[in-house]
């Protein structure tokens, strides 16, 4: 064991229980609230190629790594940049009970408990070893060569779970950092956990969650007739903290696939607590 996360003294200083949940439960959910409140209308299957034809008070674009709102309005100096490393995600149809991290050589998976009788798990493995696969059958089975003999139940889950419903993807990071989160009077951004940046669920959907609350708080706040305002205020208050959750996940992500997993550990113990 090398390290432990203390929920318990997490959730008495937070005055309430961690929860985990899926992505399509948490869009389930606020689909639902959005319906109650009426008025909202989703578009479905189209791709946005030009955001300065969109009819709106507001743009926010939350469109990932490859954000089309981003590019068009903030150009291409900051962009993709590769990680050197494949990430799979999946849901396992029960829950497994050994719930964390383990790291190895240059790669890790983790596990965690989301909606009853259900586990999330993610890994990752370097790009050298995961080239892409013709099928999902074979990309299956290059996963769970890269973590056949492990501890139980990592083979299991993976021997388990329907590779059809696993996602797969290259990881990446946006840099240079932006200068700002927002352009002129109309145009926001919010940061989506690039799944295409770290499959943990450390920044995540989290981030983008907190973005999206503090840019409603600034708007409701200054009003439609002061949005120029509202955006700065937003800007201010996210723009460094969700980069700084960013930078250190990518630092994290790179001691947590050290080659050399013997330095790693023994650094890792010498952390206090």
């Amino acid at each position: 064991m090398l390290a432990a996360l203390p929920l318990e003294r997490i959730e008495r200083k937070a005055g309430r229980p961690e929860l985990l949940i899926s992505r399509p439960y948490l869009i389930d959910a606020l689909l639902a609230e959005l319906d109650r409140l009426g008025g909202t209308q989703i578009a479905y299957g189209q791709r946005l190629t030009d955001p300065d034809g969109l009819e709106a008070d507001l743009v926010v674009g939350a469109d990932g790594i490859n954000s089309a709102v981003r590019t068009a309005r903030f150009g291409t100096a900051s962009g993709p940049r590769p990680v050197g490393t494949v990430a799979w995600i999946g849901i396992a149809g029960y829950g497994t009970g050994v719930y964390g991290e383990t790291w190895g050589a240059g790669r890790f998976f983790g596990m965690t408990p989301v909606e009853p009788g259900r586990t999330n798990w993610y890994a990752t493995v370097p790009e050298t070893a995961a080239a892409a696969a013709a099928t999902p059958e074979a990309a299956a089975e290059q996963l769970r060569a890269a973590f056949a003999g492990w501890h139980d139940p990592i083979p299991q889950v993976l021997a388990d779970t329907d590779p059809a419903t696993w996602i797969r993807y290259e990881l990446r990071h946006l840099h240079p950092a932006l200068p700002t989160f927002v352009d002129g009077g109309r145009t926001a951004l919010v940061r989506r956990r690039g799944p295409r940046h770290d499959p943990q669920p450390r920044p995540g959907a989290c981030t983008a969650l907190l973005d999206a609350e503090a840019l409603a708080r600034a708007v409701a706040a200054h009003g439609r007739a002061a949005l120029p305002a509202a955006l700065r205020a937003y800007d201010g208050e996210r723009r460094r903290s969700a980069q700084r959750v960013a930078f250190g996940s990518r630092n994290l992500h790179r001691f947590m696939t050290a080659r050399r997993p013997a330095l790693r550990d023994a650094l890792l113990g010498l952390l206090p607590g």
